[in-house]
């Protein structure tokens, strides 16, 4: 059994830093661990790199041979990997005994909303054995700003819900968060995503948020009505914070069981679950998937039109109206 980290966020969040980070964590530790570029944008890495996705495909090349742009470069090269699968796998093979390390992309469409990763992550964790968490670093820097944290609990739910992994959100670079003036509220208001509702009387004092005073209420009632979205906080240079962070990663993920004590008695894949036949594990996870399925479609016509919101306060045009419009009535067709 494989177990590892997939490490996602926005650009500048520090993921290459943090993926340097645990890689010089965990081989102190004497943890085997390998670390997989899947940035076809990443030029230059300061870890040992055990896997380069650019050795299959580069966003320079595509953005030469197909005249595409950064962002439609890497939506490209996301779906040219997830029809080569076979080459990832069989890079992957010989490391199935180290913990892996993913250092992906930092373009929010690709583990938002696109479906290329989303269904790459979910081949490794279905089909290949791979128990994998998400580590999803956002800048702390955005805690100083209420509308940039407002976006950035947004995003980490869209990308909760999207990607359906174990998931735990990060407030990186903590060491620095001095650097960019006091908070409004204690550091827990915004770990634990507090009462929202201090934070929207906090907005109403600048003028021009208060022009959108019923767009953040309605992003708070998302977020407060999920209940999904917390933080953790990481100084990627603190061995303690570095710890605390580990230990989390490695419940979620089931790595903590690995060394627990077998019973013979117990078929191995269900040694560490609550059951102890395939079909008992069957109707657990067929219970949970419907629980969700139903939780997700209550939600998700709620969720589409925070979208359409956006769009027509960012660009006020009949086109994109009637263009948002028509895909919200479609999904809720389709649901």
């Amino acid at each position: 059994m494989t177990f590892g980290q997939l490490v996602i966020g926005p650009p500048g969040a520090g993921k290459t830093t943090y993926c340097n980070g645990m890689h010089h964590f965990f081989s102190l530790q004497g943890r085997r661990v390998a670390v997989i570029n899947l940035d076809p944008a990443n030029e230059q890495v300061p870890y040992e790199c055990a896997v380069d996705i650019k050795d299959l495909i580069s966003l320079e090349e595509v953005m030469e041979s197909l005249k595409l742009g950064p962002n439609g470069g890497l939506v490209y090269c996301m779906d040219f990997i997830q029809k080569n699968l076979d080459w990832l796998q069989e890079k992957l093979a010989p490391l199935e005994d180290q913990y892996l390390i993913f250092d992906l992309p930092g373009q929010v469409e690709l583990f938002m909303m696109h479906d290329a990763l989303k269904e790459i992550v979910s081949l490794m964790s279905e089909k290949w054995g791979y128990r994998l968490t998400v580590i999803h670093l956002v800048d702390s820097h955005l805690c100083t700003d209420p509308s940039k944290y407002i976006s950035a609990l947004m995003l980490s739910l869209g990308t909760m819900l999207h990607m359906g992994l174990p998931h735990i959100n990060v407030l990186s670079k903590i060491d620095l968060i001095e650097r960019y003036g006091n908070l409004d509220f204690n550091l827990d208001f915004y770990t634990d995503v507090l009462d929202l509702e201090y934070l929207q009387n906090h907005l109403e004092q600048d003028p021009l948020s208060r022009r959108f005073k019923k767009l953040t209420e309605g992003l708070c009632d998302i977020v407060e009505d999920f209940s999904l979205v917390n933080f953790t906080t990481l100084n990627i240079e603190d061995k303690e914070s570095v710890q605390k962070l580990v230990a989390l990663v490695d419940k979620s993920n089931g790595y903590v069981f690995t060394d627990l004590k077998r019973d013979d008695d117990i078929s191995p894949q269900f040694q560490y679950t609550a059951t102890r036949t395939e079909a008992e594990y069957d109707r657990v996870m067929e219970n949970i998937a419907k629980r969700w399925s139903e939780h997700y479609k209550a939600h998700k016509l709620q969720l589409l039109m925070i979208y359409l919101w956006i769009a027509t306060v960012s660009l006020e045009d009949g086109d994109v109206w009637y263009t948002a419009s028509n895909y919200v009535a479609g999904n809720a067709r389709s649901d």
